[in-house]
């Protein structure tokens, strides 16, 4: 009557619904980060979870299965953050006092007579810590001072050690039943929905549990080489280097762009045999323990990768550069099925 298309309508109100969808989701990212957070730890404690609850001959052996593994997890975090914080607080402590006297030293080997071949690089090099030495100490050294101070803080705040493990342990005790309830309002689609549900929990599942490994691997990796060639504050960069891997594409490349530096400026003489070994350590991981821990879901093409590390770096900071690749797959995942629906 008004000369309105019924399916012109319909396709409006669509977009209409899904341009509301995204804009609540950006309005409530804080929120939704604090929930996927907590869906992740979930789904790295769940392996450990069903099998301490099927070895446990009790009643509701799940609860007390979930209580033990919190124990053990608190016990492991204490002995790490003993073994390895304190190092890496005490040597951060120790290179922001010797900062200056180590941009001195260098300045000084650069000055030095070398290869004719080396003068350009050694000039730029120099004018660049001339230029901008004052301005990087002004940041690292306040940086390096504080970040023991910081990474405490962090880590008794209230968002990282209460409310996400407090989550993860009703998704972990509830999840099933919060998945079948979903599952009821789907309907005639409860079949390509459960597909969905089924391909995401074995991707992030495996996704979450793989970074872990990784970042373990890079952590031990790197503390036994720099502890073999005596790389000065090496428990520190291995720490830095392993924190970092969970920030795809640009984390790694951040870490070892900060090693480099850090060994140039104390004045350690094997730069070349470092280079080797983080190059090689990357082929290592990116061509050979990588894709043995990694799910064939979560493969992306590498510009895809990078795009996502840049745009969720743009939307929510560091915590988005680690979502992009699980939020990708995801969509993957959900494309894919959804072809399969349509065709």
């Amino acid at each position: 009557m008004l000369g309105l298309d019924p399916r012109a309508a319909r396709t409006a109100w669509t977009v209409f619904l899904v341009a509301l969808l995204l804009v609540v989701t950006y309005l409530l990212r804080r929120v939704l980060l604090i929930f996927v957070l907590a869906v992740l730890f979930a789904y790295l404690l769940s392996p450990v979870v069903n099998l301490l609850g099927r070895s446990l001959p009790w009643r509701r052996s799940r609860a007390w299965a979930l209580a033990g593994v919190y124990v053990a997890l608190i016990a492991a975090l204490a002995l790490l953050g003993a073994a390895v914080g304190n190092q890496a607080a005490r040597e951060a402590t120790e290179l922001a006092k010797r900062f200056p006297v180590l941009l001195e030293q260098a300045q000084r080997a650069l000055e030095a007579p070398g290869p004719a071949w080396l003068e350009p690089l050694k000039r730029q090099l120099l004018e660049w810590l001339r230029e901008g030495g004052p301005s990087l100490s002004k940041v690292l050294l306040p940086l390096l001072e504080k970040a023991p101070a910081y990474l405490a803080s962090l880590l008794s705040g209230a968002l990282l050690v209460i409310l996400i493990p407090i989550l993860a342990f009703f998704f972990l005790k509830d999840g099933p039943a919060l998945r079948n309830a979903v599952l009821g309002l789907a309907g005639a689609r409860q079949a390509v929905l459960e597909d969905i549900f089924g391909d995401l929990h074995q991707l992030l599942g495996q996704f979450i549990r793989a970074l872990v490994l990784l970042a373990a691997a890079t952590l031990v990796a790197y503390s036994v080489f720099f502890a073999l060639i005596g790389l000065p504050y090496g428990v520190l960069l291995a720490s830095v280097a392993a924190l970092l891997e969970f920030i795809p594409v640009v984390g790694p490349a951040t870490a070892a762009v900060i090693i480099i530096l850090v060994a140039a400026f104390s004045g350690f003489g094997q730069v070349w045999v470092l280079l080797a070994f983080l190059a090689g350590y990357r082929i290592f991981q990116d061509y050979v323990l990588n894709p043995r821990l990694m799910s064939a879901g979560v493969a992306l093409h590498p510009l895809l990768v990078i795009f996502g590390a840049l745009a969720g770096e743009q939307l929510a900071g560091i915590p988005g550069m680690f979502l992009s690749v699980p939020v990708l797959a995801t969509l993957r995942v959900i494309w894919v099925r959804a072809r399969k629906v349509v065709a």
